[in-house]
Protein backbone atom coordinates (compact mmCIF):
# COMPACT_ATOMS: atom_id res chain seq x y z
CA UNK A 1 0.00 0.00 0.00
CA UNK A 2 1.42 3.32 -0.65
CA UNK A 3 1.06 5.92 1.72
CA UNK A 4 0.06 9.67 0.22
CA UNK A 5 -2.41 12.17 1.10
CA UNK A 6 -5.09 12.91 -2.28
CA UNK A 7 -7.75 15.77 -2.17
CA UNK A 8 -9.74 14.13 0.16
CA UNK A 9 -7.56 14.16 2.84
CA UNK A 10 -5.98 18.35 1.68
CA UNK A 11 -10.14 19.09 2.23
CA UNK A 12 -9.89 17.05 5.91
CA UNK A 13 -6.62 19.10 6.65
CA UNK A 14 -8.40 22.67 6.19
CA UNK A 15 -11.20 21.72 7.92
CA UNK A 16 -9.33 20.52 11.16
CA UNK A 17 -6.42 23.85 10.28
CA UNK A 18 -9.68 26.34 10.20
CA UNK A 19 -11.31 24.69 13.32
CA UNK A 20 -8.46 24.74 15.61
CA UNK A 21 -7.44 28.54 14.77
CA UNK A 22 -11.00 29.27 15.35
CA UNK A 23 -11.11 27.73 18.56
CA UNK A 24 -7.31 28.07 19.99
CA UNK A 25 -7.72 31.30 20.91
CA UNK A 26 -10.30 31.27 23.35
CA UNK A 27 -9.06 27.85 24.37
CA UNK A 28 -9.44 27.67 28.42
CA UNK A 29 -8.08 25.05 31.14
CA UNK A 30 -7.21 21.62 29.79
CA UNK A 31 -10.10 20.25 30.96
CA UNK A 32 -12.21 22.46 28.85
CA UNK A 33 -10.66 22.14 26.40
CA UNK A 34 -11.27 17.94 26.09
CA UNK A 35 -14.61 18.79 26.26
CA UNK A 36 -14.31 21.88 23.18
CA UNK A 37 -12.74 18.69 21.06
CA UNK A 38 -15.45 16.28 21.85
CA UNK A 39 -18.25 19.15 20.80
CA UNK A 40 -16.90 19.20 17.50
CA UNK A 41 -16.48 14.95 17.46
CA UNK A 42 -12.41 15.20 17.05
CA UNK A 43 -11.82 12.77 19.92
CA UNK A 44 -11.58 8.85 18.49
CA UNK A 45 -11.75 9.97 15.01
CA UNK A 46 -8.76 6.83 14.98
CA UNK A 47 -10.92 4.02 16.42
CA UNK A 48 -12.48 1.36 14.12
CA UNK A 49 -16.36 2.04 15.51
CA UNK A 50 -18.28 5.38 15.29
CA UNK A 51 -21.70 6.11 16.95
CA UNK A 52 -20.71 7.53 20.53
CA UNK A 53 -20.31 11.04 19.25
CA UNK A 54 -16.86 10.53 17.47
CA UNK A 55 -16.40 11.36 13.42
CA UNK A 56 -14.74 8.16 11.56
CA UNK A 57 -11.62 9.46 9.59
CA UNK A 58 -9.60 7.56 7.11
CA UNK A 59 -5.39 6.69 8.44
CA UNK A 60 -4.44 9.86 6.47
CA UNK A 61 -6.85 11.99 7.64
CA UNK A 62 -6.05 10.84 10.74
CA UNK A 63 -2.48 11.85 10.40
CA UNK A 64 -3.47 14.96 8.83
CA UNK A 65 -5.37 15.85 12.13
CA UNK A 66 -2.44 14.92 14.44
CA UNK A 67 0.21 17.19 12.34
CA UNK A 68 -2.24 20.36 11.93
CA UNK A 69 -2.70 20.03 16.08
CA UNK A 70 0.85 20.39 16.39
CA UNK A 71 1.85 22.71 13.59
CA UNK A 72 -1.06 25.17 15.98
CA UNK A 73 0.60 24.00 19.18
CA UNK A 74 -2.67 23.28 20.37
CA UNK A 75 -2.53 22.66 24.36
CA UNK A 76 -1.22 19.02 25.48
CA UNK A 77 -4.04 16.66 25.81
CA UNK A 78 -5.14 15.27 29.26
CA UNK A 79 -7.96 13.12 27.38
CA UNK A 80 -5.46 10.63 24.64
CA UNK A 81 -4.56 7.65 27.42
CA UNK A 82 -8.52 7.04 27.60
CA UNK A 83 -8.71 7.83 23.62
CA UNK A 84 -5.80 6.24 22.41
CA UNK A 85 -5.16 3.17 25.24
CA UNK A 86 -8.43 2.73 26.47
CA UNK A 87 -10.98 3.06 23.57
CA UNK A 88 -9.01 0.71 21.39
CA UNK A 89 -8.92 -1.63 24.06
CA UNK A 90 -12.27 -2.05 24.68
CA UNK A 91 -13.63 -1.97 21.11
CA UNK A 92 -11.23 -4.79 21.18
CA UNK A 93 -12.21 -6.62 24.37
CA UNK A 94 -15.02 -4.89 25.98
CA UNK A 95 -18.56 -6.29 26.23
CA UNK A 96 -21.73 -4.07 24.68
CA UNK A 97 -22.75 -2.45 27.82
CA UNK A 98 -18.67 -1.53 28.65
CA UNK A 99 -18.57 0.26 25.36
CA UNK A 100 -22.04 2.35 25.65
CA UNK A 101 -21.26 3.05 29.12
CA UNK A 102 -17.31 4.19 28.95
CA UNK A 103 -16.43 5.50 25.22
CA UNK A 104 -19.67 8.21 24.53
CA UNK A 105 -17.93 10.26 27.77
CA UNK A 106 -14.43 9.65 26.38
CA UNK A 107 -15.29 11.22 22.87
CA UNK A 108 -17.31 13.83 24.57
CA UNK A 109 -13.91 14.70 26.86
CA UNK A 110 -15.80 14.65 29.77
CA UNK A 111 -13.79 11.40 31.23
CA UNK A 112 -10.09 11.21 32.08
CA UNK A 113 -8.35 8.42 32.33
CA UNK A 114 -4.37 7.24 33.15
CA UNK A 115 -2.92 3.44 33.46
CA UNK A 116 -1.90 1.56 36.26
CA UNK A 117 0.47 -1.10 34.93
CA UNK A 118 3.86 -0.10 36.10
CA UNK A 119 5.21 -0.63 40.48
CA UNK A 120 8.41 -0.60 42.05
CA UNK A 121 8.87 -3.90 41.73
CA UNK A 122 7.32 -4.49 37.71
CA UNK A 123 8.24 -1.67 35.84
CA UNK A 124 10.16 -3.58 32.09
CA UNK A 125 9.00 -7.21 33.48
CA UNK A 126 4.94 -6.15 33.69
CA UNK A 127 4.59 -9.94 35.11
CA UNK A 128 5.72 -9.55 38.20
CA UNK A 129 2.74 -6.78 39.18
CA UNK A 130 2.03 -7.34 42.48
CA UNK A 131 -1.08 -5.11 43.11
CA UNK A 132 -4.00 -7.72 44.00
CA UNK A 133 -7.85 -7.67 43.32
CA UNK A 134 -9.50 -9.63 45.72
CA UNK A 135 -13.68 -10.82 45.23
CA UNK A 136 -15.47 -8.47 48.05
CA UNK A 137 -18.79 -9.32 47.17
CA UNK A 138 -19.85 -11.22 44.22
CA UNK A 139 -20.27 -7.53 42.45
CA UNK A 140 -17.24 -6.24 43.10
CA UNK A 141 -13.84 -6.57 44.11
CA UNK A 142 -11.29 -4.69 46.44
CA UNK A 143 -7.44 -3.92 45.23
CA UNK A 144 -4.27 -3.28 46.91
CA UNK A 145 -1.03 -2.24 46.25
CA UNK A 146 0.70 0.37 44.72
CA UNK A 147 1.78 1.72 41.44
CA UNK A 148 4.31 4.16 39.70
CA UNK A 149 4.94 6.34 37.01
CA UNK A 150 1.17 6.84 36.48
CA UNK A 151 0.75 10.29 33.91
CA UNK A 152 -1.54 12.36 34.78
CA UNK A 153 -3.28 10.03 37.67
CA UNK A 154 -3.74 13.55 39.74
CA UNK A 155 -6.17 14.82 36.78
CA UNK A 156 -7.91 11.16 35.96
CA UNK A 157 -11.01 10.03 37.05
CA UNK A 158 -10.62 6.72 35.77
CA UNK A 159 -7.56 4.08 36.16
CA UNK A 160 -7.82 1.13 34.01
CA UNK A 161 -5.02 -1.42 35.79
CA UNK A 162 -3.72 -4.89 36.07
CA UNK A 163 -3.58 -6.76 38.86
CA UNK A 164 -3.25 -10.09 40.54
CA UNK A 165 -6.30 -12.06 41.05
CA UNK A 166 -4.65 -15.54 41.50
CA UNK A 167 -1.96 -15.41 43.43
CA UNK A 168 -0.98 -18.75 43.31
CA UNK A 169 -1.21 -18.92 39.29
CA UNK A 170 2.45 -18.57 36.95
CA UNK A 171 2.97 -15.48 36.47
CA UNK A 172 1.52 -14.09 33.43
CA UNK A 173 -1.52 -15.88 34.86
CA UNK A 174 -4.09 -14.84 37.25
CA UNK A 175 -3.57 -11.24 36.46
CA UNK A 176 -7.04 -9.24 35.80
CA UNK A 177 -7.26 -5.58 33.69
CA UNK A 178 -10.11 -4.24 35.51
CA UNK A 179 -11.76 -0.29 35.53
CA UNK A 180 -11.62 1.57 38.76
CA UNK A 181 -13.08 5.17 39.55
CA UNK A 182 -10.13 7.27 40.97
CA UNK A 183 -13.05 9.17 43.71
CA UNK A 184 -12.68 7.21 46.69
CA UNK A 185 -11.01 8.84 49.22
CA UNK A 186 -9.38 7.07 51.89
CA UNK A 187 -8.83 4.06 49.57
CA UNK A 188 -6.82 5.68 46.62
CA UNK A 189 -3.95 8.15 46.99
CA UNK A 190 -1.95 9.74 44.59
CA UNK A 191 1.30 11.56 44.84
CA UNK A 192 2.64 13.58 42.39
CA UNK A 193 6.37 12.79 41.83
CA UNK A 194 8.70 15.64 40.65
CA UNK A 195 10.44 15.51 37.96
CA UNK A 196 14.12 17.26 36.86
CA UNK A 197 11.87 19.69 35.17
CA UNK A 198 9.79 20.58 38.13
CA UNK A 199 7.14 19.51 37.07
CA UNK A 200 5.19 16.32 38.15
CA UNK A 201 3.47 14.65 35.20
CA UNK A 202 3.92 11.04 37.07
CA UNK A 203 2.33 10.25 40.20
CA UNK A 204 2.34 7.54 42.88
CA UNK A 205 -0.90 6.05 43.28
CA UNK A 206 -1.55 3.99 46.38
CA UNK A 207 -4.76 1.70 46.63
CA UNK A 208 -5.63 0.29 50.33
CA UNK A 209 -9.36 -1.62 49.45
CA UNK A 210 -10.27 0.47 46.21
CA UNK A 211 -13.47 -0.52 44.86
CA UNK A 212 -14.00 -1.86 41.59
CA UNK A 213 -17.28 -3.35 39.83
CA UNK A 214 -17.02 -7.00 38.96
CA UNK A 215 -18.76 -5.91 35.66
CA UNK A 216 -16.11 -3.62 34.75
CA UNK A 217 -13.25 -6.35 34.62
CA UNK A 218 -12.05 -6.71 30.67
CA UNK A 219 -11.83 -9.52 28.95
CA UNK A 220 -12.38 -11.91 31.89
CA UNK A 221 -11.04 -12.44 35.23
CA UNK A 222 -7.80 -14.53 34.36
CA UNK A 223 -7.28 -12.80 31.29
CA UNK A 224 -6.03 -9.39 31.98
CA UNK A 225 -2.47 -10.38 29.99
CA UNK A 226 -3.85 -10.77 27.19
CA UNK A 227 -5.70 -7.51 27.22
CA UNK A 228 -2.99 -6.04 28.57
CA UNK A 229 -0.51 -6.86 25.54
CA UNK A 230 -3.13 -5.69 23.03
CA UNK A 231 -2.91 -2.15 24.31
CA UNK A 232 0.60 -2.33 24.20
CA UNK A 233 0.21 -2.34 20.42
CA UNK A 234 -1.78 1.07 20.55
CA UNK A 235 0.65 2.95 22.31
CA UNK A 236 2.52 3.99 19.15
CA UNK A 237 1.03 4.77 15.55
CA UNK A 238 0.00 8.26 13.68
CA UNK A 239 0.86 10.00 17.19
CA UNK A 240 4.73 9.27 15.58
CA UNK A 241 4.47 11.68 13.11
CA UNK A 242 2.74 14.45 14.92
CA UNK A 243 5.63 14.14 17.58
CA UNK A 244 7.94 14.58 15.28
CA UNK A 245 5.91 18.24 13.75
CA UNK A 246 7.17 19.11 17.77
CA UNK A 247 10.96 18.25 17.48
CA UNK A 248 10.97 19.70 13.88
CA UNK A 249 9.97 23.07 16.09
CA UNK A 250 12.83 22.33 18.25
CA UNK A 251 15.37 21.40 15.82
CA UNK A 252 14.27 24.93 14.23
CA UNK A 253 14.64 27.37 17.55
CA UNK A 254 18.24 25.03 18.34
CA UNK A 255 19.53 26.19 14.74
CA UNK A 256 18.53 29.93 15.46
CA UNK A 257 20.46 29.70 18.49
CA UNK A 258 23.26 27.98 17.21
CA UNK A 259 23.57 31.14 14.81
CA UNK A 260 22.34 33.58 17.20
CA UNK A 261 25.79 32.22 19.69
CA UNK A 262 27.87 32.13 16.87
CA UNK A 263 28.25 28.41 17.38
CA UNK A 264 27.34 27.41 14.32
CA UNK A 265 30.12 29.01 12.43
CA UNK A 266 31.81 25.52 14.20
CA UNK A 267 31.95 23.17 11.56
CA UNK A 268 31.26 20.29 14.11
CA UNK A 269 28.57 21.89 15.50
CA UNK A 270 27.11 22.66 11.70
CA UNK A 271 27.25 18.43 11.37
CA UNK A 272 25.56 17.57 14.24
CA UNK A 273 22.88 20.34 13.06
CA UNK A 274 22.90 18.92 9.63
CA UNK A 275 23.14 15.06 11.38
CA UNK A 276 19.35 16.02 13.43
CA UNK A 277 17.71 17.04 10.44
CA UNK A 278 18.51 14.49 7.97
CA UNK A 279 17.48 12.14 10.63
CA UNK A 280 14.70 13.36 11.29
CA UNK A 281 13.32 13.16 7.59
CA UNK A 282 14.20 9.90 7.84
CA UNK A 283 12.21 8.73 10.36
CA UNK A 284 9.13 10.78 8.71
CA UNK A 285 9.48 8.62 5.88
CA UNK A 286 10.20 5.37 7.78
CA UNK A 287 6.66 6.08 9.82
CA UNK A 288 5.24 7.20 6.66
CA UNK A 289 6.18 3.35 5.10
CA UNK A 290 5.34 1.41 8.47
CA UNK A 291 1.68 3.33 8.29
CA UNK A 292 1.31 2.13 4.90
CA UNK A 293 2.49 -1.08 4.39
CA UNK A 294 1.46 -4.62 6.56
CA UNK A 295 2.06 -5.25 10.15
CA UNK A 296 5.42 -5.24 11.50
CA UNK A 297 5.98 -6.66 14.86
CA UNK A 298 9.57 -5.13 15.21
CA UNK A 299 8.14 -1.28 13.59
CA UNK A 300 7.17 0.12 17.48
CA UNK A 301 10.06 -0.77 19.25
CA UNK A 302 12.67 0.42 15.90
CA UNK A 303 10.75 3.93 16.05
CA UNK A 304 10.92 3.96 19.81
CA UNK A 305 15.09 3.71 19.37
CA UNK A 306 15.18 5.99 16.88
CA UNK A 307 13.32 8.72 18.45
CA UNK A 308 14.43 8.67 21.63
CA UNK A 309 17.97 8.40 20.90
CA UNK A 310 17.27 11.19 18.57
CA UNK A 311 15.66 13.78 21.01
CA UNK A 312 17.97 12.99 23.83
CA UNK A 313 20.88 14.00 21.21
CA UNK A 314 19.12 17.12 20.34
CA UNK A 315 18.79 18.08 24.04
CA UNK A 316 22.31 17.95 24.21
CA UNK A 317 22.97 19.70 21.49
CA UNK A 318 20.65 22.49 22.90
CA UNK A 319 23.15 22.84 25.59
CA UNK A 320 26.19 23.04 23.85
CA UNK A 321 25.14 25.77 21.34
CA UNK A 322 23.95 28.13 24.28
CA UNK A 323 27.49 27.24 26.02
CA UNK A 324 27.74 29.01 29.31
CA UNK A 325 24.35 30.76 29.12
CA UNK A 326 22.64 27.32 29.16
CA UNK A 327 23.67 27.06 32.77
CA UNK A 328 21.34 30.01 33.67
CA UNK A 329 17.58 30.30 34.18
CA UNK A 330 15.47 32.31 32.31
CA UNK A 331 14.59 34.17 35.68
CA UNK A 332 15.90 35.15 39.12
CA UNK A 333 15.72 32.60 41.79
CA UNK A 334 13.41 33.41 44.79
CA UNK A 335 11.78 31.90 47.47
CA UNK A 336 8.52 31.80 45.83
CA UNK A 337 9.67 30.96 42.23
CA UNK A 338 12.46 29.03 42.98
CA UNK A 339 12.56 26.77 39.83
CA UNK A 340 11.99 28.36 36.11
CA UNK A 341 13.74 26.75 32.80
CA UNK A 342 13.33 28.20 29.42
CA UNK A 343 12.06 25.86 26.46
CA UNK A 344 15.69 24.48 25.48
CA UNK A 345 16.62 23.85 29.27
CA UNK A 346 13.45 21.93 29.64
CA UNK A 347 13.85 20.29 26.06
CA UNK A 348 17.63 18.68 27.80
CA UNK A 349 16.43 18.26 31.06
CA UNK A 350 12.67 15.58 29.97
CA UNK A 351 14.77 13.98 27.05
CA UNK A 352 17.19 12.18 29.42
CA UNK A 353 13.91 10.23 30.02
CA UNK A 354 13.25 8.95 26.38
CA UNK A 355 14.80 6.05 26.55
CA UNK A 356 13.22 4.53 29.61
CA UNK A 357 9.63 5.59 29.39
CA UNK A 358 7.74 3.64 27.24
CA UNK A 359 9.46 1.32 26.93
CA UNK A 360 13.31 1.32 27.91
CA UNK A 361 16.18 1.04 25.19
CA UNK A 362 17.06 -2.73 26.06
CA UNK A 363 13.05 -3.68 25.89
CA UNK A 364 12.85 -2.70 22.85
CA UNK A 365 16.22 -4.41 21.98
CA UNK A 366 15.14 -7.28 22.80
CA UNK A 367 11.66 -7.23 21.76
CA UNK A 368 13.39 -7.13 17.86
CA UNK A 369 15.87 -9.55 18.95
CA UNK A 370 13.05 -12.58 20.01
CA UNK A 371 10.29 -11.37 17.81
CA UNK A 372 11.78 -10.04 14.43
CA UNK A 373 15.61 -11.65 14.32
CA UNK A 374 14.04 -15.00 16.19
CA UNK A 375 17.26 -14.72 18.65
CA UNK A 376 16.81 -16.96 21.51
CA UNK A 377 14.80 -15.78 24.11
CA UNK A 378 16.57 -13.76 27.36
CA UNK A 379 17.49 -15.90 30.77
CA UNK A 380 14.49 -15.94 32.89
CA UNK A 381 14.66 -16.00 36.56
CA UNK A 382 12.89 -19.31 38.01
CA UNK A 383 9.27 -18.21 38.35
CA UNK A 384 7.66 -18.56 41.98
Amino acid sequence: MDFGFGPEDDAFRHEARAWLRAHLDAAPDRRDWERTLGRSGWIGIGWPEGGYGNRRATLTQQVAWAEEYARCQAPPRSGHIGENLLAPTLIAHGTPDQKSRFLPPVARGEELWCQGYSEPGAGSDLAGVRTTAVPDTPHSYRITGQKIWTSLAHEADWCFLLARTDPAAPRHHGLTFLLVPMDQPGRIEVRPIRQLTGTSEFNEVFFDGATARADHVVGGEGGGWRVAMSLLGFERGVSTLAQQIGFARELGEVVRTAVATGAADDPVVRDRLVGQWAELRAMRWNALRTLGGPADAGAPSVAKLLWGRWHQRLGELAMQVRGAAGAVGPADWSSTDPYQLDALQHLFLFSRADTIYGGADEIQRTIIAERVLGLPKEPRGTEG
